[in-house]
């Protein structure tokens, strides 16, 4: 008997072209493009400052790139899941700081507001998310879950809403908020009810010049260093009813369908980390030379490339399966943890491997290689650590 795992196997098998369209490719070359003159010069000292990429924002917003997925109708680009994983890849190969902001206003804010918002919520904040201006000026959105003690377990909101009728009140803290300080719209998971539990929990519209809303300091990170990282507490933050996403109580649900596609997002990052550093070792192997050859006629050179191509491949194919899914209204929830779950391990494993192959080298910041292995690092964490997505896919397949 076929479970419905099986049957989407099956059906992605038999209907899944691997044949990237026109308007698919252009967009991957547009990416390349972008990543290669925009993103490359300077990533090194953003990296080494923590500057946040503002002005590669505002290029990717020109672009289209910050609102891919959303309907023209709101002022997005109103292209495919897979054309966002292209993009997030090539991006990604160079610049994670930059892919990340792009990943949680694409999969988390925009989808989450276009999917489950009002239509008087998705035209006066999804637009000028989807479009990632507003006034000339850059305008994207962050997703406010993680607390000081509700990471992997976010049933357990210390944030509160007091539904006051008309109103909520907020007071909290959320932790390792990507887009801090730079976003204009956040979208906060608290907890109104705390006898319900996780049914207790609603999802909120808050615009960050809100009385009450203050912002940390930058986070002092490993990897990812350019991106905006920052704690945002909240003290008697007054949110407008009309500002709640969903029915009461619909906020624990509204962050766990919202995740799954920030998943297909992440995996696309960290496909991209790996792609770039394999890329970078490939190259260096034809030039590095030792025993009068260059290091990819040594067998052990070889085989590690070999076996890096093959992860990358094999993490490339569940990162469009997981979009592919997606794009065809299919659930999609096993395979987007799978392709997260895979492509950041594939991605913290070629890191290392690529510093390997470009030996004393690998180690100095001027051969990249060492940024993209710190960069790799957190796509095994956010949004759902791989435990979490063994969990996934470990009760899935057990249904």
């Amino acid at each position: 008997m076929l479970t419905n795992v099986s049957v989407n196997l099956y059906k992605s098998i038999f209907c899944m072209d691997f044949k990237l369209t026109e308007e698919q490719l252009m967009i991957q070359q547009a990416a390349r493009e972008f990543t290669q003159q925009q993103c490359l010069p300077g990533v090194i000292e953003r990296d080494e400052k923590q500057i946040v990429p503002k002005e590669q924002l505002i290029q990717l917003a020109d672009l289209g790139f910050l609102g891919m997925m959303a309907s023209t109708n709101y002022g997005g680009a109103g292209m495919d899941t897979i054309s966002y994983v292209l993009a997030m890849e090539e991006i990604s190969k160079v610049d994670s700081s930059v892919s990340v902001a792009m990943s949680v206003n694409n999969s988390l804010v925009c989808w989450g507001l276009e999917y489950f918002g009002n239509e008087d919520q998705k035209l006066k904040y999804l637009t000028p998310l989807a479009q990632g201006k507003k006034d000339n000026e850059l305008y994207i959105g962050a997703f406010l879950l993680s607390e000081p003690e509700a990471g992997s377990d976010a049933t357990h909101q210390h944030t509160n809403a007091v539904d006051m009728g008309d109103h909520y009140v907020i007071n909290g803290i959320k932790n390792w908020i990507t887009n801090g300080s730079t976003a204009s719209v956040y979208l906060v998971i608290a907890q109104t009810d705390y006898t319900k539990g996780h049914k207790g929990i609603n999802a909120f519209i808050v615009e960050k010049n809100s009385p009450g809303v203050s912002v940390g300091p930058k986070e002092n990170k490993m990897g990812i260093r350019g991106s905006d990282t920052h704690a945002i507490s909240f003290t008697d933050v007054k949110v407008p009813i009309e500002n709640r996403i969903g029915e009461e109580g619909f906020g624990f649900n509204f962050a766990m369908k919202t995740l799954n596609g920030g998943r297909i997002g992440i995996a696309a990052q960290a496909l991209g980390i790996a792609s770039g550093a394999y890329e970078l070792a490939l190259a260096y192997s034809k030039e590095r030379k030792t025993f009068g050859k260059p290091i990819h006629e040594h067998q052990a050179i070889q085989f590690k490339l070999a076996e890096m191509a093959t992860k990358i491949e094999t993490a490339r194919l569940l990162c469009y399966k997981a979009a592919w899914e997606k794009d065809n209204h299919l659930d999609y929830t096993t395979s987007a943890a799978m392709a997260k779950l895979h492509a950041s391990d594939t991605a913290m494993w070629v890191t290392t491997e690529a510093v390997q192959i470009h030996g004393g080298y690998g180690f100095v910041k001027e051969f990249h290689v060492e940024r993209l292995m710190r960069d790799a690092k957190i796509t095994q964490i956010y949004e759902g650590t791989s435990e979490i997505q063994k969990m996934v896919i470990g009760r899935n397949i057990t249904k």
